[in-house]
């Protein structure tokens, strides 16, 4: 499929408070010590430090709701708001989740966004979704911020898909760098399925 280059003016969140500390909390630092952790509505660093590693599908929620110039409400709050809609399922230290089909149902009951589920999802639907102005939720493996990794798995990160070219898609990276894998990275099309387990989350961009 032939397309022009597709660049949406869509705002970053990172899944951590400190954007610019992503390095070092990925490096097992401990979240708790993130200076801005109370911007995520956490009632405590250490809820927070719980949360912010499980919290790629939330970032990618906020980034949809910013582009849309709708408010955007902190973080944890969402993680609380999306674990009564059965997003997330905790159990003791452990978290199942994101879960997509309840995802979509509550951002669409709670916003109206248009966000369908979609177990097996192409690169030419990406492409076409993004041509008609519509966003998409990837699940990758984390280390699609470094392409030349080789993962012994695929998924269970989420990106938001936010542009594309002939040669890439442009993702904002919940988890990435501030060494230029945070914004518009781009990801090439014959890379990517080295990450991409086939599956996500499409916002908007129906067929007319």
């Amino acid at each position: 499929m032939s397309v022009s280059v597709i660049k949406h003016a869509v705002p970053y969140y990172s899944q951590w408070e400190s954007a610019a500390l992503v390095p070092g909390f990925v490096a097992g630092g401990d979240a708790a010590r993130d200076p801005l952790w109370a911007g995520s509505g956490a009632g405590s660093p250490q809820e927070y430090a719980f949360w912010a590693p499980r919290m790629c599908g939330v970032a990618c929620l906020r980034m949809v709701l910013g582009r849309l110039e709708l408010p955007v409400p902190p973080s944890v709050e969402l993680v609380k708001e999306l674990s009564a809609a059965g997003a997330y399922v905790r159990d003791g230290d452990s978290v199942r989740g994101l879960i997509y089909q309840p995802f979509a149902a509550y951002v669409n009951a709670r916003w109206g966004l248009d966000a369908r589920s979609v177990p097996a999802l192409d690169h030419g639907s990406v492409r076409e979704v993004l041509a008609r102005g519509g966003l998409a939720m990837l699940s990758v493996h984390w280390s699609i911020r470094t392409p030349g990794a080789a993962p012994e798995s695929r998924g269970g990160h989420l990106v938001l898909a936010v542009g594309a070219t002939e040669d890439a898609v442009l993702v904002h990276n919940p988890s990435g760098f501030p060494d230029g894998t945070q914004r518009y990275a781009p990801v090439p099309w014959a890379d990517l399925d080295r990450f991409y387990a086939g599956r996500g989350i499409l916002l908007g961009g129906r067929p007319g």
